[in-house]
């Protein structure tokens, strides 16, 4: 409580600060006030209604104890109590998740990188299907998606592909993507209707901002090359595509959507910060992590994740063990149901571990 109270007293001086003239006078300065205001607002909201609720308790264990002889009005204040007691178990726990250290990198844009695995052909047209999930779900969410680069085959999947979601808390809502997707059905090219088992692997990475993360031009090669894929007025034409090379850890990145040259590197440069920053912070969280076997798994991507079965019509969650019978629904973009309980699943051990 000692913790929460400290956030309920800043939550009451930036409040004072927003309506300082001095404050509204300054866009960036306001900007960063609220900023903080809105990261300590629930916390202290939620503190609010519990100091609210304890007072209501106390108030009617006094009364309680001056109407003893009273039955019916005893057994009323007995059950308002049981009422009460259980808000403020509540609200202690919603505070207890709260206080739990917020993931930095929650609410940044995220790049998208599915790869077909094993299966062929059909790992990637699987990969063109979870692309189309996380588009759909982008756009129920009210994200922006922007394609950055893909590989396609002659059959309309994709070899690899890579594409950037924008939107507020889309690497919180995301992040639980990474690992390998299972996918089991009949192939469209399989004649005697055999089930095969294909793999597509995901890797959702924070877009990398600027300042956080320099890069000598000297340790860059760059190349350029002609546009490949399945079609396409522009394609094979100019030398638009990029490849870069980051020397010192041997990463590449590609990028050839785009018809401009400049816009295609610049792309890639993101995608390459993206990819360095990611690799830093699952460096940090191996060593932090070295000795913890049970964790809900946001970045290793070599976990099987999840498994897709079109004859059973289910999907299933490896990580906390959840099947769900609606994979129509959840390839057409409805995800949130298995997010959430990755979240939930998540926070349940963030606590536990705070416990121990």
């Amino acid at each position: 409580m000692e913790k929460v109270q400290v956030f309920e007293t800043r939550y009451d001086e930036l409040a004072q600060r927003l309506c300082d003239p001095s404050v509204m006078m300054s866009p960036d300065l306001y900007a960063q006030v609220m900023k903080e205001y809105k990261s300590v607002e629930p916390l202290a909201l939620v503190y609010k209604q519990y100091c609210r609720a304890s007072r209501e308790k106390s108030e009617a264990e006094e009364l309680l104890e001056e109407n003893s002889s009273d039955p019916e009005m005893c057994a009323m204040l007995r059950e308002e109590l049981d009422v009460l007691d259980a808000q403020l178990l509540h609200l202690t726990e919603e505070m207890k998740i709260l206080l739990l250290p917020k993931d930095p990198n929650d609410d940044r844009n995220v790049i998208v990188e599915i790869r077909g695995g094993a299966g062929g052909e059909e790992a990637a047209l699987f990969a063109a299907v979870l692309y189309r999930m996380y588009s759909m779900y982008a756009v129920k969410r009210g994200y922006k998606t922007e394609l950055l680069n893909v590989n396609e085959t002659e059959l309309g999947g994709f070899k690899e592909i890579d594409f950037m979601i924008t939107g507020q808390g889309a690497y919180s809502r995301l992040k639980y993507e990474s690992g390998v997707h299972r996918v089991q059905r009949v192939p469209e090219t399989e004649t005697q209707g055999r089930i095969h088992t294909s793999t597509v692997t995901v890797a959702v990475l924070p877009e990398a901002e600027d300042v956080e993360l320099e890069i000598n031009p000297a340790d860059l090669r760059i190349d350029t090359f002609r546009s490949s894929g399945a079609g396409g007025q522009h394609i094979n034409k100019t030398e638009s595509a990029i490849r870069i090379t980051h020397i010192p850890t041997g990463v590449v990145v590609e990028c050839q959507d785009e018809r401009s040259q400049y816009k295609n590197k610049d792309k890639a440069m993101k995608v390459l910060k993206s990819r360095l920053l990611d690799a830093e912070r699952v460096r940090k969280q191996c060593e932090l992590d070295r000795e913890r076997h049970a964790q809900v798994g946001t970045g290793d991507r070599s976990e099987r994740i999840r498994t897709y079965n079109y004859p059973q019509g289910r999907v299933t969650d490896h990580r906390i063990g959840l099947t769900l019978y609606k994979i129509d629904d959840i390839l057409n973009g409805s995800i949130d149901e298995i997010i959430d309980a990755l979240i939930t699943a998540d926070r349940a051990r963030q606590l536990e571990e705070t416990t121990i």
